[in-house]
C-alpha cells in the first residue's frame, strides 16, 4: 500500500507506517536537518525539501494513505495559541492534498492544544473539511462563514468524496511507549469504502506498573534492584496503591505495565564510558529547579519536547534515585519515541532532540498503522459485483 508523507519531520509516523506494511512514495518537509535524516533513513529520491504549498501533487497516483503531522505551534498550550491565525497552519494544505490524491484514507497527529476549548470552532472546521474534501470554499470569504455552509451539508445532504472522520485524545503510555506523551490523533476513511474504523485498544496501564512495583515487586525483581534501593511510598502512591488492592484484589490487573526509562535504557552502558554508540554522547550542564525536575528512571519519561529555546521544564533529563540528572542522550531519546536503534538522526544534539521531539512514537505509529491496514486489505480482498451477474476480484 502507498503512501505519501507531508509534514515529515525525521519520520517517526514514517516508521512506524512502513513497519506496518506501508511503502512511503514521497516524504515532503521543510527542515534541512530532518530531510537530512529522512534521506539516510528512507533514501534521497523520496524527499522533497521544501514548502508544502510548492510540492506538485500532480505526479502521484494510486496513494492508499495521506500521514503526516501538521506542524503543531498554533495549536500548542506552550507556544502562542494562534491557530488559523497562525501562517504554520498547515491543516488546508493537507486537506489540498486530500481533495486531489482521493487516498483511501489519512493520518494525521497533533498536539493536544487542538482540543482547547478556543479552538472549538476552528478544530470543527478542519474535521469537517476533512469529511468533505471537495467541498472548497466557494462564495464562503473565510473560514468561518465556510463552516457554516459545511455545517448544514453535514445536516442535509453527501459529496461524491467523503470521509468518515474519528479523532482520539491518546497516551503513548498506554499503547507500551516509556514515555506519557498525549497527542491527538485524527484518521479519516473514504466512506465509499464501507469500513469501521476504531483505535486499536489499548494494551498498558498505569494500574499495573503500580502492581508490579508496590504489590508484587516483580518490576524491582525483574531489574534486579535491590530492597535498599527501592524507592519508599510517598502519600500520593500510598493512596494509588490502596485503591488498586480494593480494585483488584487478589486479582492482578490484565493489561501490561506502562514501560519505564530503566526497561528500555537498562542494557545501555554510561555515556561518559567507552562505547562504540555513535549518538549516545554525554552532554554536560543538566541542572534541576523547581519545575525543571526531569523524568524518573523508574516511570515513563515525560513528554519529549522540541522547545524553541533550549530545553524545556526538564523533560529531556533522567532524574535517578540519588537524585543526580542529566541529559537524554540521542541515542537515549530514540529509544523513548522507540525508534529502532539504526535510526539515523542528522544534526547537532539541540537538533537532533528537536526532530526527536516532534516526532509520533514509532510504535504508536505502528500499531495505528497495522489497524489501518487490516481494514484497508479487507476492501482490498473483497469482490464486487458487476453487471453480468457475476463476481469478480476488486481492488477498490
Amino acid at each position: 500500500m502507498k503512501s505519501l508523507e507531508l509534514f515529515s519531520g525525521a519520520g517517526g509516523l514514517a516508521k512506524g507506517l512502513e513497519l506496518a506494511g506501508f511503502e512511503h512514495t514521497a516524504f515532503v518537509e521543510i527542515n534541512k536537518d530532518a530531510c537530512a535524516s529522512l534521506a539516510e533513513n528512507f533514501g534521497t529520491d523520496r524527499v522533497f525539501q521544501g514548502d508544502v504549498k510548492d510540492f506538485n501533487l500532480g505526479g502521484l497516483e494510486n496513494i492508499d494513505v495521506i500521514a503526516g503531522g501538521p506542524p503543531c505551534q498554533p495549536f500548542s498550550l506552550g507556544g502562542k495559541h494562534k491557530a488559523y491565525q497562525d501562517s504554520r497552519d498547515m491543516f488546508p494544505y493537507a486537506i489540498r492534498a486530500i481533495e486531489q490524491l482521493s487516498p483511501k484514507a489519512f493520518v494525521f497527529e497533533n498536539v493536544k492544544g487542538l482540543l482547547r476549548p478556543s479552538f472549538a470552532d476552528y478544530f470543527e472546521y478542519i474535521l469537517l473539511r476533512l469529511s468533505y474534501a471537495d467541498v472548497g470554499m466557494g462564495r464562503d470569504t473565510d473560514w468561518r462563514g465556510h463552516l457554516q455552509s459545511l455545517r448544514t451539508l453535514n445536516r442535509h445532504r453527501s459529496t461524491e468524496k467523503r470521509y468518515d472522520v474519528k479523532f482520539q485524545l491518546v497516551n503513548a503510555a498506554d499503547y507500551g511507549v516509556p514515555q506519557t506523551r498525549e497527542r491527538v490523533v485524527i484518521v479519516g476513511v473514504r466512506t465509499d469504502l464501507s469500513l469501521s474504523w476504531s483505535f486499536p485498544e489499548i494494551t498498558h496501564s498505569e494500574d499495573r506498573l503500580l502492581w508490579d512495583m508496590y504489590i508484587t515487586g516483580e518490576y524491582w525483581d525483574r531489574h534486579c534492584v535491590p530492597l535498599v534501593t527501592r524507592p519508599s511510598f510517598d502519600e500520593i502512591t500510598k493512596e494509588k496503591v490502596i485503591r488498586l488492592k480494593e480494585r483488584y484484589g487478589w486479582f492482578e490487573p490484565d493489561l501490561l505495565a506502562w514501560r519505564t526509562i530503566r526497561d528500555v535504557l537498562h542494557d545501555l552502558p554510561d555515556p561518559k564510558s567507552d562505547h562504540c554508540i555513535i549518538d549516545h554522547v554525554f552532554r554536560d550542564g543538566a541542572r534541576p529547579y523547581p519545575g525543571h525536575t526531569g523524568s524518573d528512571f523508574d516511570w515513563p519519561s515525560k513528554t519529549i519536547k522540541a522547545g524553541g529555546h533550549g530545553v524545556p521544564g526538564g523533560e529531556n533529563m533522567i532524574r535517578f534515585f540519588d537524585g543526580n540528572v542529566r541529559y537524554f542522550t540521542v541515542f537515549e531519546a530514540k529509544r523513548i519515541q522507540t525508534f529502532p536503534d539504526d535510526f539515523v538522526i542528522k544534526g547537532a544534539w539541540g537538533e537532533a532532540m528537536r526532530q526527536i521531539g516532534n516526532a509520533v512514537p514509532v510504535l504508536l505509529a505502528e500499531k495505528i498503522g497495522r489497524e489501518l491496514v487490516s481494514k484497508l486489505k479487507c476492501t482490498n480482498n473483497s469482490y464486487q459485483r458487476i453487471s453480468n451477474g457475476t463476481f469478480e476480484f476488486a481492488h477498490l
